[in-house]
C-alpha cells in the first residue's frame, strides 16, 4: 500500500520561504593587532619628519654575502659596514679587501676565537650562530650573548691595534667564516699605499665625545662648589633628518548597475562588496607595516637592537633579552607558532607565566608584557621566524602609527571611497584608497628577536 503525502514537504516549502541568511564571510580577516594596539599620528602634508640627536655611531651594521656552491665571498661594497672602512669609496681596495678573506667551516662547539689569546684577524660570520662567552667577578662563565649572519668580530685589527679577546667565541651551529689575518692585511697595505693611508687616518683621528647610544654628548657638571667653571654646550641634531611619506593601497570596486538595483534586499550589495574591499586593504596596510622594505617595523629596526635566540626556540631568556633593551615595553609581536613555540618552552622549564588581559581578553604575556599575534610576520621555509617587541606613542618616544584623516569622500580614518561613475557596460566604479605609514621614533622603541625556530 502506498502512503500519499498528507502535508507540504519542506523540500517544496523553501521555495517559498524566505532563508535566514549571514552576510558574505571572508576567511581572510584577521584581528589586525598591530593596526589596534599603535597610536596613530596625523601626517599633515603626507610626510612625518623624525629629527633626532645627532649620533656618531656608525658603520656597525651586517654584511652581506654571496655563494658559488659551497664557496662564500663578501660582497665587496658591504666591508664599509666595517667601522674602520665605512668611509673608504675606492671600489679596487675594497674588492681586494675581500679577495683576501679565508674561509673556515666550525662544527657546534668549536672555538672560534679563545679568551686571552691576541685579536690576529678580523672574523665575518657568513652563515650560522656563534656565542660569546666570558669571565664573571668570580671566575664564573657569563653569556654575553649570540652574533648570526652578517655580524663580525676583530674589526679592530683593521687599525692595527694590539689586544686580546675579552671573551671566548664558540659556534652553537655548523657556522662558516671568513676571516682576515693581520699577515695578510699587512701585506695588502704594503702593496696598496691608499689603504694603508686610509687605515692610519682613521686610526689616529680623535672620537668625537658620545654617550651610550652613541649620540654626541652634552657636556654638564656636577658635584662641584665654589666659583667653578661651568663647561658650555649645545645639543646637536642630525642635519639630514628621515621623513617618513605616507604610502598608498589602492584598488577599484566595480559592481554592475543590474546588482545594484535588483539585488539589495535583505542586504546591500554595494554595501557589502565595500565591507569585504575595505577589510582586504586593512589586511594589506598590516602586512605593509610589517615587511614593507621602506618602513616596514621589520626592516627598520636598528641593527643594535637585533638579537639572536641562544638555542633556536623562544626561550623566557631570549624574551628577557630583548625586554632588558628598552623601556617600557608595550608588547610583543609574534606569529601564533612562535607563541606556540615559546608556550612549549616555558612548558619544557616549569614555567607558567601569568596571563595579561586586553579588552576582556586572555593573551600570553612575559613579564606582564602580552605576546599579540600577528600572521603577517613571516616564516621561513627552514621554519624560523622573528618575535618584536615595541614602545609605542609619541610622549614614550616610541613607535607610531601615520595617516592623515579628512580626505575627500572618507570612509574610515585615513581610507576613501570615491565615486568614479558607470561606464558604457553599466558597471559601477569606486575608487578604494587607504593612506598609511609607520614611524620608529627613537632606535631603542623596537627590538626584533631573530632566528626563532618554531619547528623544533
Amino acid at each position: 500500500m502506498t502512503d500519499h503525502q498528507l502535508s507540504l514537504s519542506t523540500a517544496a516549502a523553501r521555495n517559498l520561504a524566505t532563508t535566514t541568511k549571514t552576510r558574505p564571510q571572508m576567511q581572510g580577516i584577521t584581528p589586525r593587532w598591530l593596526l589596534r594596539l599603535l597610536p596613530w599620528v596625523e601626517a599633515h602634508g603626507g610626510a612625518y619628519r623624525v629629527n633626532r640627536r645627532l649620533a656618531y655611531r656608525l658603520g656597525d651594521g651586517l654584511l652581506t654575502f654571496v655563494n658559488t656552491g659551497a664557496a662564500v665571498r663578501v660582497v665587496p661594497a658591504e666591508l664599509t659596514e666595517l667601522p674602520p672602512l665605512r668611509d673608504l669609496e675606492d671600489p679596487e681596495l675594497l674588492a681586494a679587501l675581500a679577495d683576501r678573506f679565508v674561509q673556515r667551516e666550525y662544527a657546534p662547539g668549536d672555538v672560534v676565537a679563545e679568551a686571552g689569546r691576541p685579536v690576529d684577524e678580523v672574523v665575518l660570520i657568513a652563515h650560522g650562530k656563534v656565542g660569546r662567552a666570558g669571565s664573571g667577578a668570580y671566575g664564573a662563565e657569563t653569556d654575553l650573548g649570540v652574533l648570526a649572519d652578517g655580524r663580525f668580530l676583530g674589526e679592530s685589527v683593521l687599525l692595527g691595534l694590539d689586544g686580546a679577546w675579552t671573551y671566548t667565541v664558540r659556534a652553537l651551529t655548523p657556522t662558516t667564516v671568513l676571516t682576515l689575518s693581520r699577515t695578510a692585511l699587512a701585506e695588502l697595505t704594503g702593496r696598496h699605499p691608499a689603504l694603508r693611508a686610509h687605515l692610519e687616518t682613521v686610526r689616529d683621528r680623535p672620537e668625537p665625545p658620545a654617550n651610550r647610544q652613541g649620540e654626541a654628548a652634552i657636556d654638564l657638571a656636577s658635584g662641584h662648589s665654589g666659583e667653578y667653571g661651568l663647561p658650555g654646550t649645545f645639543v646637536d641634531y642630525e642635519p639630514s633628518p628621515r621623513e617618513y611619506e605616507l604610502t598608498v593601497a589602492q584598488t577599484r570596486l566595480r559592481i554592475h548597475t543590474r546588482v545594484a538595483d535588483l539585488y539589495n534586499e535583505p542586504m546591500n550589495q554595494t554595501e557589502q562588496q565595500l565591507r569585504l574591499t575595505i577589510e582586504a586593504l586593512r589586511e594589506r596596510q598590516e602586512d605593509d607595516m610589517i615587511n614593507n622594505r621602506d618602513f616596514g617595523l621589520l626592516h627598520n629596526a636598528d641593527l643594535r637592537q637585533r638579537i639572536s635566540t641562544r638555542t633556536g626556540p623562544p626561550t623566557p631568556d631570549d624574551l628577557d633579552e630583548l625586554l632588558s633593551r628598552r623601556r617600557g615595553s608595550r608588547f610583543f609581536l609574534a606569529h601564533p607558532k612562535a607563541i606556540a613555540a615559546f608556550g612549549r618552552e616555558c612548558t619544557r622549564r616549569g614555567v607558567y607565566p601569568e596571563p595579561a588581559v586586553h579588552d576582556g581578553r586572555r593573551f600570553q604575556a612575559w613579564r606582564g608584557v602580552p605576546i599579540f599575534p600577528c600572521d603577517k610576520i613571516p616564516v621561513s621555509a627552514g621554519g624560523t621566524s622573528s618575535i618584536l617587541v615595541l614602545r609605542t606613542g609619541e610622549d614614550e618616544q616610541g613607535v607610531v602609527g601615520l595617516h592623515r584623516t579628512g580626505v575627500p569622500d572618507e570612509l574610515e580614518p585615513g581610507l576613501s571611497v570615491r565615486f568614479m561613475g558607470v561606464d558604457d557596460k553599466a558597471i559601477l566604479s569606486y575608487l578604494v584608497s587607504a593612506y598609511y605609514s609607520a614611524a620608529v621614533l627613537v632606535p631603542d622603541a623596537l627590538g626584533v628577536l631573530e632566528n626563532v625556530e618554531i619547528a623544533r
